[in-house]
């Protein structure tokens, strides 16, 4: 069965060509089959293929295709690689993945480019798969770069909306800068270690590189710049909250699931040459921690229910990075996937919100929607308590090793750890601020009569339930791949370190508790004071860092634009071509067509010739 792993890729690829190649003529009921039809058969082949591979006990497995392209000695194979990580991310993307195809067939029945969007997600599908089975660094380069193509595609789904346009250009101009560093990355290590071969190029790292070495610092810094562009981690988080312009199951897929778990991926695959550079993997970590604070905060001001969870997924991703950063590789990947369960049960059960309070997003205009909508506020319920590290439930499982990986790191593992606890307390407000904002109070209006639904939409929200509920009692099969022991490792803390982890997130939602649903505390009093009208501002704006932006890169090229309107390079072609002309109509005069003239010509060039030579 292990052979057939080539297999995995391909259905949604062939899903992909038939959406595209019958140009939206198939009925809806075929699209649909297609469409969740393709990523449901590769979630059951990579069921038996990773029953077949840990039933073998073999530490890993390639699969050869073909040889992509033979340049002296640069031989990339078209082949697949498969061990304990491998299964986790193929798990998650082909099993999450299909429960949102199912659930878009309804979400999205009544839209006109029901195919189009199909298609799409097919597509996307098929290249973060290749993206995580690749073998060798350039089939990881195709589905790279093939997410982010599907990427654009999708979050400009809508195109006849402008600001979804240029949403859709953000996500692909700010991710192409993450992309450039990666592939002068891979450049390097190729120059240096003359291969792509992930494990090939690892192994010949340990033993060519000190640790410490300015190559492996150059080579993972390089790496580290695609993956924070990828997984939206700072400086190039700013793409992702205006990602959300896309219909809500891209947002589960992509950037919930999928997608922004692909720099996390690339760093654990890569995780030996991080460690022959310390320095930059503790920059991993500290970035981790910067981007999940700072994404946590602007979460507490936002309205758009969608934008809320946007901004939390760039506060998990950073948790993940924090994981990474302190050598818990195991733990990262661990929250990767009980993240992939609960924030994709949170971004569909928001878009069932969404569609039965005809389209408004904005949480200030909903409010007493529990009864109306049972399915989704027990979906919301569940993923809220996920998200916040209730104990018990699968983010408390895969947080709590994380943090408590960090307070074990020698020297500055007590700032990160304290940092990752202050994250999950203010995780606990702004996830909760959402939930009771919704589900309680006073209805403002939307008010729906019944709650969207169906078989195909609640069916994956049920079974998201399940998993944010249980996810924290899977084992990942990973203790092969990294040096640091599996996800559920022994730590030795003391249990008032280990309480105060666990209280801090339900303070967290206390707080929230007495503002929004209680209301013993009241929101404008805050807000009436000047320093936190302020703070609010910042926040909201992201830390102002599309600002920074704008004036430092978008204006100047933009002024350089208007005053080169007119192409200044453009006319210096133009003049050379122009006296190119006026050369050429002189030249034709020549042509007269008399043989005494070219005589004469030919003997004048041959006295030039000849006192050339002479005097030279």
């Amino acid at each position: 069965m292990q052979d057939l792993i080539w297999l995995l890729p391909t259905f949604p690829l062939l899903g992909f060509l038939a959406l595209v190649l019958t140009a939206g003529n198939l009925p809806r009921q075929i699209v649909a089959f297609i469409g969740a039809g393709s990523v449901g058969l590769s979630f059951i082949t990579a069921i038996f293929i990773a029953f077949e591979f840990l039933a073998s006990g073999e530490d890993y497995f390639v699969k050869e295709v073909w040889t992509w392209m033979s340049v002296g000695a640069f031989n990339p194979g078209f082949s697949f690689y498969l061990d304990g990580l491998s299964v986790v991310m193929m798990l998650v993307i082909t099993g999450v993945g299909f429960l949102i195809h199912s659930y878009a067939t309804g979400y999205m029945a009544d839209d006109p480019s029901f195919s189009r969007f199909f298609s799409y997600m097919n597509l996307f599908v098929a290249a973060m798969l290749m993206l995580v089975l690749g073998d060798n660094l350039v089939v990881l380069y195709l589905g790279w770069e093939g997410v982010g193509l599907c990427s654009y595609l999708l979050i400009g789904f809508w195109y006849t909306k402008p600001e979804n346009g240029y949403a859709a250009r953000k996500a692909f101009v700010v991710t192409r800068v993450g992309d450039t560093s990666m592939a002068i990355g891979l450049f390097l290590l190729f120059a240096q270690l003359g291969t792509l071969n992930i494990q090939d190029l690892l192994h010949a790292a340990e033993l060519e590189w000190t640790t410490g070495s300015g190559l492996a610092v150059a080579v993972s810094l390089l790496l580290l710049g695609g993956a924070v562009g990828k997984s939206a981690q700072l400086p190039l988080q700013t793409w992702l909250p205006d990602a959300m312009a896309g219909p809500t199951p891209i947002s589960a897929l992509i950037h919930a699931a999928t997608m922004v778990t692909a720099g996390v991926y690339l760093i654990a695959r890569t995780h030996i040459l991080f460690e022959l550079a310390p320095t930059v993997q503790l920059l991993v970590a500290w970035i981790g921690l910067i981007t999940l604070l700072m994404a946590g905060f602007t979460a507490l001001t936002q309205s758009d229910i969608k934008r809320i969870l946007a901004f939390s997924t760039v506060s998990q991703i950073g948790y993940m990075f924090l994981g990474l950063g302190v050598g818990a590789w195991s733990a990262a990947i661990f929250h990767l996937m009980t993240h992939a369960f609960f924030k994709a049960l949170l971004f569909l059960a928001s878009g069932t919100v969404i569609l039965s309070v005809h389209h408004e997003q904005s949480i200030f205009k909903m409010g007493g929607l529990r009864k109306a909508l049972p399915v989704s506020f027990a979906s919301f319920l569940i993923g809220s308590l996920a998200l916040t590290a209730f104990p018990y439930t699968s983010g408390y499982f895969s947080k709590d090793e994380i943090l408590l990986a960090a307070f074990e790191l020698e020297g500055v593992g007590t700032y990160l750890w304290l940092g990752g606890v202050i994250g999950a307390f203010f995780t606990g407000i702004y996830t909760f601020r959402l939930f009771f904002i919704v589900f309680f109070g006073e209805n403002k209006g939307h008010l729906p009569e019944k709650e969207v639904g169906g078989w195909h939409m609640n069916g994956p929200l049920i079974l998201l339930m399940i998993l944010s509920l249980v996810g924290g009692f899977i084992t990942i099969p990973v203790e092969a791949v990294f040096s640091h022991g599996a996800a559920h490792g022994e730590h030795h803390v003391s249990a008032l370190v280990h309480g105060f982890m666990i209280a801090m997130p339900l303070v967290g939602i206390f707080i929230s508790y007495m503002f929004f649903y209680a209301k013993k505390w009241s929101i404008e009093d805050l807000m009436s004071k000047p320093i936190a009208q302020k703070l609010h501002r910042l926040w909201h704006s992201g830390w102002g860092m599309d600002y920074i932006y704008d004036r430092i890169f978008v204006f100047p090229f933009v002024w350089l634009s208007r005053i080169n309107k007119d192409d200044l390079i453009d006319k210096l072609y133009t003049f050379i071509a122009m006296v190119s002309r006026l050369a050429n109509t002189y030249v034709v005069r020549t042509q007269t067509g008399y043989l005494r003239w070219y005589a004469l010509s030919v003997a004048c060039g041959l006295i030039i010739i000849l006192v050339v030579g002479v005097l030279l």
